[in-house]
Formats: structure tokens, C-alpha cells, sequence
């Protein structure tokens, strides 16, 4: 099947703003896409694992599991050194991935993806307390919210794809 990835720089921008959210989502949505849409481009590279049905298989089991754990009051705030980084790192991954699909330099995907992430983690962070505080709603509801934005905005990005 022909690869449909029609504009990188804003899919490696939306997964990167999707692993500030929810981290594993951003990998396993990414995948996900390219175990459907195979591409030369990512063959013989350390990328190449991202086609493989079995990582895509992995990865979405991991964003379940972190669907489930946000909700626990032990979860640590995502803007946490360990989780900011994993955030970071998810959202390079997904946009390095993206960008060397389409033929491009994995590390100007990367940047981005990583980039967004970051600025997803403390928006989503800081938008998320100062919802809670205002409404009185109950934090995991918000974060139910939260994972309903991912899964949307996830399905809108692998139709486009």
C-alpha cells in the first residue's frame, strides 16, 4: 500500500502536541500509520521497527495501560523530569518516524515532534488544574476528557494518513 502521509510537518506537529497529552499515544498512533502504509524510506533504518505490526501491536497496549494509569492518584504530574522527558522523547520518535517516511531528515521531525510535545505537556498541565480548580469536576472525569481529545484527534490524523 502506497504511503498517504500528506503533510509532515503538521502530522510530526500534532503527534508531538498528542505526547504531550497522553505520551505512548503519540508512538503507537504513528505505528500504527506506517504498519499500514509501508515506506521505503524508513527501510534499513533505526526506524524501520515503527512498520512492524508486532511495535504497533506493543505500543498501543502501552497507550492503554497509560490511559488507565492517568487516572491514579500516584501518577506522578506529567511535568515531572521522568515524564517530561518520556513525553519529549515520544513525541521525537513519532515526528523523526513521520519525517523519514516521506523521505525527509529525521531530526528536523524529531525537533518538532519533541518541541510540541513539551509545549503540550505544560499547556495540557496547566489547562487541566486550572479546569479542575474552575469547575469543581472531578480530575480523572477531566482526564477522561482528555484521552477522548487524543483518541480524536489520533483517528483524524490516521484517516488523513
Amino acid at each position: 500500500m502506497k504511503l498517504k502521509i500528506s503533510n509532515p510537518f503538521w502530522q510530526a506537529i500534532s503527534l508531538g502536541t498528542i505526547a504531550g497529552l497522553r505520551s505512548m499515544s503519540a508512538p503507537a498512533l504513528t505505528s500504527h500509520i506506517l504498519s499500514h502504509h509501508q515506506s521505503k524510506g524508513l527501510s534499513h533504518t533505526p526506524l524501520s521497527f515503527m512498520q512492524n505490526d508486532k511495535a504497533a501491536l506493543a505500543f498501543k497496549l502501552m497507550a492503554l495501560a497509560e490511559f488507565a494509569g492517568d487516572k491514579l492518584p500516584s501518577t506522578p504530574n506529567r511535568i515531572a523530569f521522568p515524564a517530561i522527558t518520556t513525553r519529549f522523547l515520544s513525541g521525537a520518535l513519532a515526528g523523526a518516524s513521520i519525517y523519514k517516511a516521506k523521505g525527509h531528515k529525521a531530526y528536523i521531525g524529531a525537533i518538532l515532534g519533541g518541541s510540541a510535545a513539551i509545549l503540550s505537556t505544560f499547556g495540557s498541565f496547566y489547562l487541566r488544574k486550572a479546569t479542575v480548580k474552575g469547575t469543581k469536576i472531578f480530575d480523572p472525569i477531566i482526564g477522561g476528557i482528555e484521552d477522548a481529545l487524543v483518541v480524536g484527534a489520533g483517528a483524524g490524523l490516521a484517516k488523513a494518513a
